[in-house]
């Protein structure tokens, strides 16, 4: 679990800081809200940094900046929706979206917009996905799409030259086996991909199908699920990549992952997420596009990195609407922030930015512009008791990682369970 901090005014950084930030409504003394997000050192960084220009354009409130990491997020956010007291303004994803208002638990926003909320310099169609049953409940802070960021002197040093913007799976498996050779087997060519339904999600896309239906039922089928699994079994057998006591922790942190730890080449993360393992790496990494199997079609698509959502339980609606629009109009914020949580869906984010950028941010930006071409149409809902469903995925996954199931019928008992979740889960 990460750290939980309340900041205050007093440095002499933050007050500087404020003389040069636009006016803000004057508020009263002692007000607070409660800000909680999945985070990772570079994101907590950026984001206890708004908070403190927060503070120094608002010195009547003070925010409480509490983060956790992924894989404990969402155990501490259903404790906290059960329990009725949900910090005042969350991050959300999209995988997550339509179950939490489904449950009640965010508040829909579009009577702030215009009035607290300024979308005004918003790309048009940004805030589709976060837009459920006609109703604002999720503003889009960043746009981002699925990527495979790769250790460039790995590569380069085990002779590999492919264009990791269309590459294939077949492509895939000859750059781990290549850097797992080279290396002699002290760094494999990728982490084992298994258990990661974001990344299967691309191999299922690539099909023309989507993980659910439009009406929230399964689209993805226990072939597809086979063929995944048989695949980087196959790597896995080979010795091509990580062992499977690595694979079967769940949900690393960014420091616990194979490439930034040096024993692996490659891994699957969001393209906003490249700086973050840069950050934890002296190798330089690139950004690759998901590998397709040859004669199927593109499973990229873009997607709102993340939302920031005011919770049922907020306390100061005004502070609250204050916060956000700092977070999504301030240039000051938007610099801050910089690419980690996905790039900033307005043109006016984009520019304010521009020149703050490092050279792998740079990247990842000329990465996200080189798929555009590649990217299908945003996939439909995920329906309530998806996230029981991604944990359906890994637990059975792993079954077959150790070794417990065979491939096919460890897909066939996944598909049945996936489907017995959903159907209980929308009831």
């Amino acid at each position: 679990m990460k750290l939980t901090r309340r900041l205050f005014l007093g440095s002499m950084g933050t007050a500087t800081a404020a003389t040069i930030l636009p006016a803000f409504p004057a508020f009263a003394q002692d007000r607070s809200i409660r800000h909680f997000w999945w985070g990772n050192p570079t994101r907590d960084k950026n984001t206890f940094n708004v908070i403190d220009l927060f503070q120094g354009a608002n010195p009547g409130i003070k925010v409480s900046g509490e983060t956790i990491g992924w894989g404990d997020y969402w155990t501490k956010m259903a404790t906290q929706t059960a329990g009725g007291n949900m910090a005042d303004v969350i991050q959300m994803a999209h995988t997550f979206i339509h179950e939490y208002v489904g449950r009640g638990a965010i508040k829909p926003l579009d009577e702030f917009v215009g009035n607290g909320i300024d979308l005004s310099n918003y790309d048009a169609g940004a805030n589709d996905v976060g837009t459920i049953d006609g109703k604002l409940y999720g503003i889009n802070i960043g746009s981002t799409t699925q990527a495979i960021p790769y250790n460039i002197r790995a590569f380069e040093d085990a002779g590999i030259d492919v264009d990791t913007l269309a590459w294939t799976t077949e492509d895939l498996a000859a750059a781990c086996a290549a850097i797992t050779e080279k290396s002699g087997g002290a760094m494999t060519g990728s982490e084992d991909l298994s258990l990661y339904l974001e990344n299967f999600e691309v191999w299922v896309r690539s099909t023309g199908r989507d993980l659910y239906s439009e009406d929230g039922k399964l689209e993805m089928t226990a072939e597809d699920v086979q063929s995944y699994w048989e695949f980087w079994g196959g790597l896995r057998d080979a010795g091509f990549v990580e062992g499977k006591d690595a694979t079967v922790i769940l949900d690393k942190g960014m420091a616990d992952l194979g490439i930034t730890k040096g024993t692996t080449a490659m891994t699957f993360r969001y393209a906003n997420q490249v700086g973050a393992v840069q950050s934890l790496m002296t190798d330089p990494v690139g950004a690759a596009r998901v590998p397709q199997r040859p004669g199927t079609g593109n499973g990229h698509y873009v997607l709102p990195s993340m939302f920031l959502c005011m919770t049922r339980d907020v306390g100061d609606i005004d502070a609250a609407n204050a916060y956000i629009d700092f977070w999504i109009n301030n240039p000051e914020a938007l610099k801050s922030l910089g690419i980690d949580r996905g790039i900033p869906p307005s043109q006016m984010g984009r520019d304010a930015i521009e020149p703050t950028l490092s050279d792998v941010d740079k990247n990842v930006v000329a990465f996200f512009g080189g798929v555009q071409d590649q990217v299908g149409p945003v996939p439909n809902a995920t329906p309530k008791g998806a996230g029981e469903v991604r944990d359906a995925f890994m637990r059975t996954g792993t079954d077959v990682v150790l070794g417990n199931m065979p491939a096919d019928e460890a897909a066939g008992q996944f598909i049945q369970d996936a489907e017995s979740i959903l159907i209980r889960a929308n009831r």
